[in-house]
């Protein structure tokens, strides 16, 4: 049941340092493998090769990996004989690994080896260590408050810990012109210095309770926590997509492609097409180009991105095609993707005939949003415990955001429980607004004119909440007009040369033109962070303008370190005077990689996309039971299984309102599905544990 690639790790990447780890033995269907002991299992699959995990009882579809996040259950295997996401489950040495195939017999087992369950009081509980959950554990700790902080994972940063871009916001607030993965380890360090901060890992939170206690599958046995105060950072999931192939091995959420690469460092696809131009999608192309695979292009069925204009601006300059007013109709494949199909849509974002385009792809990232998980504030509201959002459970926005709200809403829960001052928040308040916003207005951009001295070009036009440009000057050249961290960046007279401003950039968005020595073949300083093993000096590049349009031929003279950013390289480029001060990269993405089919692959109908993963229910099942009236969604449950998944509906309840969208069904005539009682499938022994001696 392996896949068509062979065994594949990344050995070399140009920010991320090569992982270490004991090597384990395991077996897979009885075949020996080996992988890094406490990954993923299924990371451990994939690093082997294996992205077909089994197939489903309903249909005999295969089945892969989806989330890697353990909120959906298409990567569930048996392993040492009991049913577990192996997307959450840690690699052990002799583990014996098997595929589900049909309905699977499963063992007696003996309970798990827990003590027995035990209540715990805190001041206050925090669900998340995230970006916002850690910024808010910080705050608390720093203020004397008593908290605990659960997460499910083994270690602290949530999210922070695939992100290998710098980020944007206020270098004095959330740490803007720094890596994700480098803020991770300075928040946790925060945190390990704080004697009032307790750490849960690798524990999950399943259910708050009518008597306002939250229960925690603790790894050391079930905990009962009592809180005067629920913080819930739990962030989001992301969202799902109906087309014809969406449960075909090798299309993943943006996030769990993120996960592979960046955290275990598993090299999952040769070639990617993104659907979804927000910044996740935006961000995950750029991940993908970093670990050396091919971006055959992303798919936006808006006119311009959602996500921040130089997120875009920075593949496309590399080549990689952005089709605009474009929305994915299918993947292809039958174990596995093979291609995609995409077409232009109108203004209803229907697909227009004639436009359809085939790309020969194995691997489909769809990041088309995310959904707050904030199921536990939900219930904390419902039976009057005192509760709390920050981040993406509150709010949608930036890791930048996140952190900042995290700090804001520990301060705020700090003070209700009379732990911190009178000081009004309202300055913070605003800030955190700031940080929130999703990209304001474009300006005109026009590079400027100067053929003497040295000076920066600002490739960033639009109004993104970013300021490391301006704080890295040493002289104080670049400012905006108008808001000091919304406003466009503007550069007056009196650069040196210093190159800080391109090294910190998080965009990738400065360049550096020095016309002193040759001012016929001036030099440029372009960032660069996808490995210098992909570029060699004396070697001639198509140069590429703000958004991606060829201008010239330029020759690669020298490669260095950013000063301040030691991941980052700068490409000096000898290049034409004609267009030195419009050059913003390098072309690396051949054309002929990225090019269509001649001819577009026939597209199964919409009807036949999968709407409910678990139970292998269809939007056409679904759609013939709307249309005869039914409006209960426990009804639709109750007939079709939709819903009825060890994923608890967390995949499939979007996707849902939107066929009911689609079908022009009011919300308000409509029953919603019933919540269960568990966050996540949990062995009963927990809830008992074992006697005490």
């Amino acid at each position: 049941m392996s896949a068509s690639r062979s065994a594949s790790r990344i050995t070399r990447h140009p920010i991320l340092d090569s992982l270490a780890g004991r090597e384990v033995a395991f077996t897979f269907d009885g075949r020996r493998l080996s992988g890094r002991e406490g990954e993923a299992v299924s990371s451990a699959l994939f690093a082997n090769g294996i992205q077909v995990f089994g197939h489903h009882p309903k249909d005999g579809a295969a089945q892969g990996m989806y989330c890697a996040n353990g909120q959906c259950s298409q990567c569930t295997l048996l392993i040492d004989g009991l049913p577990r996401k192996s997307c959450i489950e840690p690699l052990r040495e002799g583990m014996v690994v098997r595929s589900l195939e049909g309905l699977p017999v499963l063992e007696d087992r003996p309970a798990p080896d827990v003590a027995a369950p035990r209540t715990v009081d805190t001041q206050v509980l925090i669900l998340g260590a995230g970006p916002s959950g850690m910024a808010a554990a910080a705050e608390l700790g720093r203020a004397g408050v008593r908290c605990i902080l659960v997460d499910d994972k083994d270690r602290l940063g949530g999210k922070l810990v695939l992100q290998t871009h710098k980020f944007f916001g206020s270098v004095a607030d959330c740490h803007a012109g720094t890596r994700g993965t480098e803020i991770a380890g300075i928040l946790a360090g925060e945190i390990a210095a704080l004697d009032t901060v307790t750490v849960w890992l690798d524990s999950i939170a399943l259910a708050v309770f009518s008597d306002g206690a939250v229960g925690i599958r603790h790894p050391e046995g079930y905990r009962i926590v009592r809180p005067a105060h629920l913080l819930v950072t739990t962030g989001a999931r992301e969202q799902s997509l109906s087309f014809p192939g969406n449960t075909l091995a090798g299309v993943y959420g943006a996030g769990a492609f993120q996960t592979l690469v960046n955290r275990d460092q598993v090299r999952c696809a040769e070639r990617i097409f993104v659907v979804g131009g927000g910044n996740v999608g935006l961000i995950a192309a750029y991940h993908a180009l970093q670990a050396d695979m091919t971006v055959v292009g992303v798919a936006e069925a808006m006119e311009r991105c959602g996500g921040y204009q130089v997120h875009a601006d920075k593949i496309a300059r590399l080549g990689v095609p952005i089709h605009r007013r474009h929305s994915i109709l299918a993947a292809h494949g039958t174990e596995r993707v093979e291609a995609v199909t995409i077409a232009e849509v109108d203004d209803r974002f229907r697909p227009l005939a004639g436009t359809e385009k085939t790309f020969r792809v194995d691997t489909v990232l769809v990041a088309v949003g995310l959904t707050p998980v904030d199921e536990f504030h939900e219930k904390a509201a419902a039976f009057g415990l005192p509760g709390w959002r920050a981040g993406d459970a509150e709010e949608i926005a930036e890791a930048s955001a996140a952190m900042f709200t995290g700090r804001l809403r520990g301060r705020e829960v700090a003070r209700a429980l009379g732990a911190a001052g009178d000081e009004s928040a309202g300055d913070w308040a605003e800030k955190a607004a700031v940080l929130k916003s999703p990209g304001g207005r474009r300006h005109p951009y026009a590079a400027p004119s100067s053929r003497e001295g040295v000076f920066p070009v600002l490739h960033c036009n639009q109004e993104i909440p970013c300021n490391p440009c301006i704080t890295s000057c040493p002289h104080g050249l670049i400012t905006t007009d108008g808001h000091p961290i919304l406003g466009v960046p503007h550069y007056s007279e009196g650069c040196g040369g210093c190159l800080k401003c391109v090294g910190i950039c998080p965009g990738l968005a400065i360049t550096m033109v020095d016309w002193r020595a040759d001012a016929k073949r001036p030099t440029v300083t372009v960032p660069f962070e996808l490995g210098e093993w992909r570029v060699a000096v004396g070697a001639e590049y198509v140069a590429m303008d703000i958004g991606g349009a060829e201008l010239g031929d330029v020759v690669l003279r020298k490669i260095r370190k950013a000063p301040g950013s030691p991941r980052t390289r700068l490409l000096q480029l000898e290049a034409p005077a004609d267009i030195a001060n419009r050059v913003a990269g390098i072309r690396l993405v051949d054309p002929a990689d990225v090019a269509p089919e001649p001819e577009p692959w026939p597209v199964p109908l919409p009807d036949e996309a999968v709407i409910c993963r678990c139970e292998r229910v269809t939007a056409g099942t679904i759609r013939a039971h709307l249309r005869a009236g039914l409006r209960d969604l426990n009804e639709l449950k109750a007939l079709t299984r939709t819903g009825y998944g060890s994923c608890g509906g967390k995949t499939c309840r979007p996707l849902l309102a939107r066929l009911l969208r689609e079908e022009g069904i009011p919300a308000d005539e409509v029953e919603g599905l019933t919540e269960r009682p568990l966050f996540a499938e949990t062995p009963l022994g927990y809830f008992a544990g074992k006697e005490e001696a």
